[in-house]
């Protein structure tokens, strides 16, 4: 949200300019796209099929209608031109080598309890999210890639948490008594977000395999030995 502008660019118009070069080289195309393409969703968990619910006038719409408009035109490419086309919709993943001021939640935590400060919470905390280990989106991109299959494909951890659950299991982990302070949620905020991963079960027979307390530790691992505060 920092540069609205730019990210709809890179989702519009880079991502036309990667299909025609795909086009010129005769090249398969993929492409990363997002669960920010359901909105705020009504439909819980989200299947492929959903069309979503997303304002596209709010403060997210430069990332999520960008993303579903280089859905668009990937599909059109596809028809037009025969293109072959791979695309999922990434949910929630982190893992290493994150930047911990990246902004995103789980860094956010991991960045306060480690500088000592209170872990920011927005909104009253209930809100759910589905994080995946970095691992298992791998794993279920080279899947994809290795099948004829050219719909999209949700890839996402099922096991929904609310935003103060991870909270408190990165205090239990991190052995911190950081205190919870909470701010106002942000415009268009998801409530809920929960992928149906039917459809990467039944044409690739995968799934996570990885807990998210053990992603969590294994995360935390990394930052613990690269930042001394």
């Amino acid at each position: 949200m920092s540069y609205p502008i730019e990210t709809m660019r890179v989702n519009s118009e880079g991502t036309m300019h990667l299909l025609y070069l795909a086009k010129e080289k005769q090249a398969a195309f993929f492409l990363a796209s997002t669960s920010e393409i359901y909105g705020n969703p009504t439909v819980h968990p989200q299947p492929e099929s959903y069309y979503g619910n997303v304002n596209s006038v709010g403060a997210r719409s430069c990332y999520n209608e960008a993303k579903r408009y280089a859905e668009a035109i990937t599909y059109w490419m596809n028809r037009k031109y025969g293109i072959p086309v791979r695309v999922i919709r990434i949910f929630n993943t982190f893992g290493p080598k994150m930047d911990l001021n990246d902004g995103r939640v789980i860094t956010n935590f991991i960045n306060e309890i480690m500088s000592k400060q209170n872990l920011t919470i927005y909104g009253d905390g209930r809100q759910t999210r589905s994080f995946q280990y970095i691992d298992d989106l791998l794993e279920g991109i080279v899947r994809l890639l290795s099948t004829t299959y050219e719909q999209p494909v949700n890839l996402g951890n099922p096991e929904e948490v609310t935003i103060l659950e991870v909270a408190q299991i990165l205090k239990e982990l991190m052995k911190s008594n950081a205190q919870l302070e909470f701010l106002p949620l942000p415009e268009d905020d998801p409530r809920r977000r929960k992928p149906d991963i039917t459809i990467s079960r039944t044409i690739m027979d995968w799934e996570p395999a990885i807990s998210l307390h053990d992603a969590l530790a294994r995360t935390i691992h990394y930052y613990q030995g690269q930042y001394i505060h």
